[in-house]
């Protein structure tokens, strides 16, 4: 995959993931804040004061999210993002990570 390609298909999945914590943001159980950076970066606040961050690494070809967790890479595989590590889809990923986080459980 060269570099636009991957542009394209990462900014398509970090809009879609972008539009779902929204909506969950400006619901009655959501515990944090959702920015859009400039070059494909997403930064969720929770109001403990902890931040995760998720943005596309165009030289690795990955998204990768930072967590109070750790980090973690995904790659474009079979229609899906998965982790490098343990295979693990990014919705899943940041799910967790937010669920951790925020002490409510996100389901995207």
């Amino acid at each position: 995959m060269d570099e636009q390609e991957f542009i394209q298909r990462a900014d398509q999945e970090l809009t879609r993931l972008e539009a779902a914590l929204e909506a969950i943001s400006e619901s009655a159980v959501a515990d944090f804040d959702v920015e859009t950076k400039p070059g494909g970066v997403i930064e969720i606040e929770c109001t403990n004061g902890s931040k995760i961050i998720i943005n596309r690494h165009t030289a690795a070809r990955e998204i990768w999210i930072a967590a109070k967790s750790g980090g973690y890479h995904f790659r474009p595989q079979n229609g899906d993002w998965l982790a490098t590590r343990d295979g693990e889809t990014l919705w899943a990923a940041i799910a967790r990570v937010l669920s951790e986080q925020t002490g409510i459980e996100i389901n995207l």
